[in-house]
């Protein structure tokens, strides 16, 4: 009974296979198999799921069948070509090429076997010489490399292809199995720098991407044999060393955002301990004095990078808390270094900077309050277990360490300036006849002076010191920071005019210093920044800005110096600030009349305006800067690297860039200089405030430029999305306003455009304004909305059943208002024109749409007219029904009146389309003509 039913789905399975339903044939082959015992059916079953197998691309299983037929019997010749065909797919090509060498044997004469035999042969013979070829090259690469005798050609050639192969990970499993690592090791001993690179460049290539190879590679060569590698006084071979301590970090972290499964996640148990370890290495080279200063820097430069948390929802920040317990105290010496004292670790200009950026971002990555308090507290024990009346080198460093912290999370450099004596400290080392102690003092106090309550304390206690170190001082560096010292205090009242906390006149008179020593070209460059951070401060005094702009000089000499310091971090920083005051274009407290009043009785300080802050003499500003080519510099400055155009950066460009384009006139000569261009990466990057600003001054260019020109190529899809964002609710109705003009002249450009508005979810925002009782906003809106429904997705959310758009647009017509009515009869007309079924849907959304329409056609204006007379005609063009329905109301009457006129230049097009809706009555024969 079962051998019967056995031979029964076997035959059933064979008429699947015929009718190519493989799932069905193998389920039948299947029960066939479990039902009977006989050897020949058997292997027939087996080699038949096997084919099944092959059909359905399970090549797995098309091999394990075939083997089975072949054990029942091995000269199963259908078996063992399946098999090899199960086999080639799987990539075993060798294994392949025996099975169908035995077909082959079998049948010499099978054509289809002997071309199998020969396509087989010739890719074993290319994979083994692509693999013998790999091994060689490695093989040749490393003699040259090792060889004495090599020539400097042949050493450049093998160093660039060693590092190549390295990148591929074919090639870098090659060099690691061939004892690459070893004779890597070999190259770095060889103390040639070239050879050097190459070897760490190679391992970089290798770490990439792969954990199990980056963990081998990290114990290999040992981290602190890494870490000394870095250390020396060369600035490729530092950078080099730092991204392969990248590579492998990344790798160990799984930032690499690469899959590790199977054996390669089996071979890495657990990378914490190494990455401890990594840590741990980098925090003892900031402290070595065997480290240079470039050495330092990347050593910093790491920390920044993968200690504190990316993403603050991550909950995790045992990094953070591992360096606040072991290397806070590290971090702050570095911090606190004096390049003047004996004692001065390697520095660069740069690295103090790192170190306060990176006790920034630390103190940023506390989840609560106690971890911000043990932080602190290391921090005052640190500083003040440096104060010592007796040894002089230390109070001063004590006193870099809270300037260098004042630079970083400035909330915990006040609390540390409220410490017993460090103010007092400040004031005593200006007073020191040693330039190092008053160098150090100068620039603390110049940090400290933000909080104006700081600021009145310095002026009661050394605003005299400081005026005297710049009349005694031979150093010119202790005289320019002395005046930038003087002018952050001299602005400390910001731009109240009431707060000013010099003489009438002293500001001018520092600024006009600060301008003397910008134009001195013979000054070098850090110290002329200088005279650029002074006027940072005292451009917030209106008179000290309108002298400035007006000293064209002066002018060129800041923008001559932003557009060559794009790798300074701190002069971009500064002229975006000066140019922000000399714009207006930082926030002003909105001053309210009856607080005032209540101000002034209760004998408070009420904020006063400056005469030259009001906006005449702003514009006059503005018109300037702008002739003086203030567009180019901030484009040259929007260039600059990333970690140097910081957000805070980013954002006063924003603020200056919108103030620029405020009047419509000066937008042109904006887009002429490359305006347009350079606002895009502010509006997409940035801090919130930054964005939502440089996205404004694109919807105010994109509101009356041709968008060809002011964004040239594929940059105009990039404005869209800035332009959306201000169409939240949240912005204010200018922002919102100025955002819908500015989509509307985009999506009158191309379908492309309105594609890429549409995908940016555009069209609920738009439709939303369209509602708004504001006249202004209802009008951009429809007038957006007449652009976008030319486009095909647009107008199926129009045809969607269950949603009142239609209406919305038919009401819009009966508006009041003619520039809504001509917006909204022009996106009308197009939806009629594109869609029969909208011309049927018009007539069911309102009882007015009648009314409606004929007061479009008796429209004083042409352009409302003449759309109301194209909705007309395709209302009458789209159902004879319909037709009847309009030749029987008073519109047959409206259009024989429009129709009979005789059309002037002006009436054309209304006259003509009147005459072809009357045309279409006849063809109905609703109507006849009259002889």
């Amino acid at each position: 009974m079962a051998e019967g039913e056995a031979a029964q789905l076997k035959e059933e399975g064979n008429r699947h296979f015929q009718l190519q339903d493989y799932k069905a044939a193998t389920k039948s082959y299947s029960q066939a198999l479990k039902l009977t015992k006989d050897k020949a059916l058997l292997a027939t079953l087996y080699r038949n799921r096997a084919a099944c197998g092959l059909k359905t691309e399970n090549y797995v299983q098309a091999a394990s069948d075939a083997s089975r037929a072949i054990d029942i019997n091995s000269s199963d010749i259908k078996a063992l070509y399946r098999r090899c065909q199960a086999l080639e797919h799987l990539g075993k090509l060798d294994q392949a090429f025996k099975d169908v060498q035995r077909c082959a044997t079998l049948e010499p004469r099978n054509q289809n076997f002997q071309e199998t035999l020969r396509r087989l042969n010739t890719s074993i013979q290319e994979k083994l010489r692509v693999q013998f070829s790999t091994d060689s090259r490695v093989q040749k690469m490393f003699e040259i490399l090792l060889d004495p005798n090599s020539d400097a050609d042949k050493l450049e050639k093998s160093a660039n292809n060693l590092i190549v192969l390295g990148r591929e990970e074919a090639g870098a499993e090659k060099i690691f199995q061939n004892n690459g690592v070893a004779l890597l090791l070999q190259l770095v001993d060889t103390k040639k720098p070239e050879l050097m690179l190459a070897a760490v460049r190679t391992l970089s290539g290798m770490c990439s991407g792969h954990r199990a190879r980056a963990t081998a590679i990290l114990h290999a060569v040992r981290i602190d044999r890494i870490c000394s590698l870095m250390a020396p006084e060369n600035e490729e071979m530092s950078l080099a060393v730092c991204n392969l301590l990248q590579a492998i970090i990344d790798s160990l972290s799984g930032e690499d955002k690469q899959e590790h499964r199977g054996k390669e996640e089996a071979v890495v148990l657990d990378t914490k301990k190494d990455l401890k370890q990594i840590t741990s290495h980098l925090l003892d080279m900031l402290v070595s004095k065997k480290v240079s200063g470039q050495g330092r820097d990347q050593a910093l430069n790491l920390l920044n990078k993968n200690v504190p948390r990316k993403d603050l929802a991550i909950h995790d920040n045992s990094r953070t808390i591992y360096v606040v317990d072991n290397g806070l105290r590290k971090i702050l010496k570095v911090v606190g270094q004096v390049p003047d004292l004996p004692s001065c670790l390697p520095l660069t200009d740069n690295t103090r900077m790192l170190a306060s950026i990176l006790i920034n971002k630390l103190y940023d990555d506390l989840r609560c309050d106690p971890e911000r308090d043990h932080f602190r507290k290391i921090c005052e024990e640190y500083i003040t277990g440096k104060f010592d009346p007796q040894d002089m080198d230390k109070n001063v460093i004590a006193i870099q360490t809270v300037s260098g912290i004042l630079q970083g999370p400035f909330d915990l450099g006040n609390q540390l300036l409220g410490l017993k004596g460090v103010m007092e400290m400040m004031v005593a080392l200006c007073g020191s006849e040693r330039e190092t102690d008053q160098l150090v003092a100068v620039e603390a106090l110049i940090h400290a002076s933000t909080k104006l309550s700081r600021a009145t304390f310095i002026i009661t206690n050394g605003v005299s010191l400081l005026k005297e170190i710049y009349k005694t001082t031979k150093n010119e560096k202790i005289k320019i920071r002395t005046l930038v010292g003087l002018c952050k205090l001299g602005s400390a009242g910001g731009t109240d005019y009431a707060l000013r906390q010099f003489a009438e006149g002293s500001t001018e008179k520092l600024a006009k210093q600060c301008r003397k020593w910008l134009c001195n070209a013979s000054i070098d460059t850090r110290t002329r920044r200088w005279a650029v951070e002074g006027l940072a401060y005292l451009t917030l005094d209106a008179d000290v800005k309108d002298d400035f702009v007006q000293d064209i000089p002066a002018l060129q000499a800041m923008f001559e110096l932003a557009k060559a310091s794009t790798s300074d971090k701190t002069i971009l920083y500064s002229v975006a600030t000066t140019l922000v005051n000399c714009t207006n274009s930082y926030d002003v407290k909105e001053v309210i009349p009856e607080l005032v009043q209540l101000a002034k009785f209760s004998k408070q300080h009420v904020p006063e305006e400056h005469p030259k802050d009001k906006k005449d003499f702003v514009d006059m500003r503005v018109k300037r800067l702008l002739k003086a080519g203030v567009i180019s510099v901030l484009a040259c400055m929007v260039k600059a690297d990333n970690a140097i155009l910081t957000d805070q950066t980013k954002e006063l460009l924003a603020r200056v860039f919108l103030a620029l384009c405020d009047n419509p006139k000066d937008r042109g000569t904006i887009v002429a200089q490359g305006g347009g261009k350079a606002l895009i990466p502010l509006a997409l990057e940035g801090t919130d405030v930054g964005k939502v600003k440089a996205a404004h001054a694109l919807a105010k260019i994109a509101a009356v430029s041709n968008p060809d020109i002011a964004f040239p190529g594929e940059r105009v899809y990039e404005v869209v999305r800035p332009l959306v964002s201000l169409l939240d609710t949240q912005r204010d109705g200018l922002q919102n306003y100025e955002a819908l003009l500015g989509l509307t002249n985009l999506s009158g450009r191309s379908d492309k455009l309105r594609q890429k508005i549409f995908k940016e979810k555009a069209l609920p925002d738009i439709e939303n304004y369209m509602f708004e009782n504001h006249d202004q906003l209802r009008q951009a809106a429809t007038e957006c909305m007449c652009n976008m429904v030319v486009n095909k997705e647009v107008q199926e959310r129009f045809l969607a059943d269950g949603n009142d758009r239609l209406k919305l647009v038919v009401l819009l017509c009966g508006e009041d208002d003619d520039k809504v009515q001509n917006a909204a009869a022009g996106a009308l007309a197009m939806l009629t024109a594109a869609h029969k079924k909208l011309c049927l849907k018009m007539t069911q959304v309102t009882t007015q749409w009648l009314e409606i329409l004929q007061r479009l056609c008796l429209h004083d204006r042409l352009s409302v007219q003449h759309r109301g007379l194209v909705i007309a005609y395709n209302l009458l063009a789209a159902d004879a029904e319909l037709a009847k329905k309009l030749v029987e109301s008073e519109l047959l009457e409206i259009l024989t009146v429009v129709g009979k006129q005789e059309p002037d230049e002006k009436k054309a097009a209304v006259v003509q389309t009147a005459r072809e809706c009357l045309v279409k009555c006849m063809d109905y024969g609703f109507i006849k003509p009259v002889s």
